[in-house]
């Protein structure tokens, strides 16, 4: 189904990588273009190697621009700096090299381009996954007084942009305490996920499949290689199991933890994390074994823990068809996909506490949130190997859940109708305060995190 009012849309992403926010993007972008609109997207950085394939594949149109003009750091250092000015360099680009006039321009992670963006004429929906002056440590006075502007200037970007969307309620409230002096309450528009992608027949006889094929049960944890993501935490409640005898020694032996995630060969921190939680494993007594991109090599049976750098929707959809559980370890997420692509595959989710999870999953209903310890995830595993809980009950009710409130279809006509308004309704009517619920126990942690485009 189409609009009667196609738009021009571009959107505007500093790093087109595999990862939650570029999901989003994605999905946007081709959601909006099914419905007819004309999509275009700019970015700083696309590998071929490392992406989504629509963005290869000739489905939606990319426009690299500046990727080897400007460095990702100076010596190691600055990297919102040169994130900054990557994005700026790409809008500049956008403006006066292409020179094509858009109705919306859709900016997500950096808001440094937003007044540039404005004298284009088009209406600007910003998009925060999270505000960005929560995703770094401030370890030194040096980087207190280096991060003092760039905060400024992000508080100051995001309130020019025509329309603010977040992706959680749990966001929405940390975006009005970081932001104090931009007055209006953002809207929050929940990712959602293209259904089909994930009924899709797996064909067997792929290697990439051929390759993670088991006799073993397996648990699964999906996440990036960062350590912001507390990966480490599904190794240690996977050796719990065995060391508190919660499950028996023929059930343990029988089971494998799989973990899976983005890893970027050029991102210092995925390199070095994943030598880090491979040498945690190791330590704890568990054998292990590394699958990376283009491995053909099977691994041995008795390894009990698997990294897989990096995969492809083969592989995701067959891991979630397959698995006991998810274990999803980050705290404070900002929302957190990987649980919606789970509970659609009927894969009991295990996930803290706190963040974008307590929206999404339905605590025993769906999954368990626990507290971000080891025992409380080692011991919600331990209830679906006894089956103190019935597996298939929480995927089958995970199933329904997704459907009714993260399909694709729902958020791609709910940003359709953002957009129209944006270029239809007057601006005075688009700035009234919205409603927003209350905080979800906001603790006072520091939400950081080494993902290098924002330190």
């Amino acid at each position: 189904m189409t609009s009667s009012h196609v738009l021009n849309v571009a959107f505007v992403h500093p790093d087109l990588g595999i990862g939650g926010a570029e999901r989003l993007v994605v999905d946007a972008a081709t959601g909006l273009q099914t419905k007819g609109h004309k999509i275009v997207i700019y970015t700083s950085h696309h590998d071929p190697t490392h992406c989504f394939k629509e963005t290869k594949d000739g489905t939606l149109d990319v426009r690299v621009r500046g990727n080897y003009i400007i460095p990702r750091t100076f010596f190691g250092s600055f990297y919102i700096i040169c994130a900054i000015l990557r994005q700026i360099h790409l809008t500049l680009s956008m403006i006066f090299w292409d020179g094509t006039k858009y109705d919306v321009i859709f900016v997500d992670q950096l808001s440094a381009s937003v007044p540039l963006l404005r004298l284009t004429g088009a209406k600007i929906l910003f998009y925060c996954h999270f505000p960005d002056k929560l995703l770094t440590k401030r370890e030194s006075i040096l980087k207190k007084i280096y991060r003092y502007p760039v905060d400024l200037m992000e508080e100051l970007t995001t309130g020019m942009a025509d329309c603010v969307v977040v992706n959680s309620n749990f966001t929405a409230n940390i975006f009005r305490e970081s932001f104090p002096r931009i007055k209006h309450v953002p809207r929050v528009l929940y990712p959602g996920i293209y259904f089909d992608s994930y009924d899709k027949k797996v064909d067997l006889e792929d290697m990439s499949v051929k390759i993670l094929e088991t006799t073993k049960k397996f648990i699964l944890s999906i996440n990036r290689f960062e350590r912001k993501k507390n990966i480490a935490l599904a190794i240690y409640a996977f050796a719990k199991l065995r060391d508190d005898n919660l499950a028996s020694c023929d059930q343990f032996n029988n089971l494998r933890l799989i973990i899976a995630g983005g890893y970027d060969h050029r991102v210092q921190e995925n390199v070095n994390h994943h030598k880090e939680l491979n040498q945690k494993a190791l330590q704890l007594g568990l054998m292990t074994y590394t699958l990376m991109p283009g491995s053909t090599k099977l691994p041995p049976e008795n390894a009990q823990v698997i990294f897989l750098c990096s995969f492809n929707d083969t592989q995701r959809t067959f891991l979630l068809s397959r698995a006991l559980c998810l274990l999803y370890t980050p705290s404070n997420e900002h929302f957190g996909i990987v649980p919606v692509e789970a509970m659609y595959a009927r894969l009991p989710v295990i996930a803290v506490n706190n963040g974008g999870p307590k929206e999404t999953v339905n605590d025993r209903v769906t999954g368990f949130l626990c507290s971000s310890t080891p025992m409380a995830f080692s011991e919600a595993i331990a209830s679906f190997i006894s089956g103190k809980f019935d597996r298939d009950y929480m995927g089958e009710q995970g199933r329904k859940h997704v459907q009714k409130l993260f399909s694709l279809e729902a958020f791609v006509s709910t940003l359709e109708e953002i957009l129209l308004q944006l270029v239809t309704v007057p601006p005075s009517s688009l700035s009234e305060p919205r409603p927003i619920l209350p905080p979800r126990e906001l603790p006072p942690v520091n939400y950081t995190s080494s993902r290098k485009i924002y330190q």
